[in-house]
């Protein structure tokens, strides 16, 4: 699954040049909480936050007026206060190496590209996690089950032979490798699983169902 795919299009975006109060704006009427800036070429140069806003934002501790905040704000330019440096991702990666820039970046947001570098889109933890919910058939119906086995290559192939004896469709499946063996994790479109597990059971696989959705 490609990131193009799962990513949010037609976002909103901001120059370098824009008033940080342009940018307050922008965040509260898309309610974001983070844009991207981008140059005339529409590449991707910076990131706005709301954190970002927040801190050039004066607190209402100060003797500022409402008039003298509001002409600061838009006199701050957001090149002024964007991150820069910022991990994107190009459109025809796949869906888990955004996982990965994520996770071992702890961020939740990329920006995605084209191959000239411009913006196309933004990808979210929230985007991957539905990814991934889709790629695992989460709310599809039917049975999920766990098939522990010593040898995955021919128990794959031989599991596959018995869902088709007994006309069951394969969703999808993983392979969980720990110490020697495998876990099949597999989602099957059937709710009457009795004929299969009792056979998967005679030929000494250890079968658990982990779930049923209806």
């Amino acid at each position: 699954m490609y990131v193009y795919e799962k990513m949010t299009k037609n976002i909103a975006t901001i120059t370098p040049e824009c008033s940080v109060s342009k940018a307050f704006q922008i965040l509260t009427e898309e309610r974001h909480s983070q844009l991207p800036v981008v140059n005339s070429e529409n590449q991707v140069v910076g990131l706005v936050t709301e954190k970002l806003l927040a801190e050039v934002n004066p607190s209402k501790a100060t003797s500022l007026s409402v008039y003298e905040i509001n002409y600061l704000l838009s006199k701050t330019k957001v090149r002024d206060i964007m991150r820069t440096g910022i991990f994107k991702i190009n459109q025809s990666k796949q869906i888990e190496d955004a996982a990965l820039v994520m996770n071992e970046n702890r961020i939740g947001f990329l920006p995605v590209v084209d191959d000239n570098e411009r913006l196309v889109g933004v990808i979210t933890r929230l985007d991957v996690i539905k990814a991934f919910m889709g790629i695992l058939a989460v709310k599809e119906p039917g049975t999920r089950l766990s098939i522990k086995t010593e040898n995955s290559i021919n128990d794959i192939a031989e599991i596959t032979e018995m869902l088709k004896k007994h006309n069951i469709i394969l969703n999808n499946i993983a392979n969980i490798y720990k110490d020697g063996c495998s876990e099949l994790l597999i989602k099957i479109k059937t709710l009457n699983t009795d004929s299969l597990i009792e056979e998967l059971k005679s030929k000494n696989y250890n079968v658990t169902i982990l779930s049923k959705q209806y």
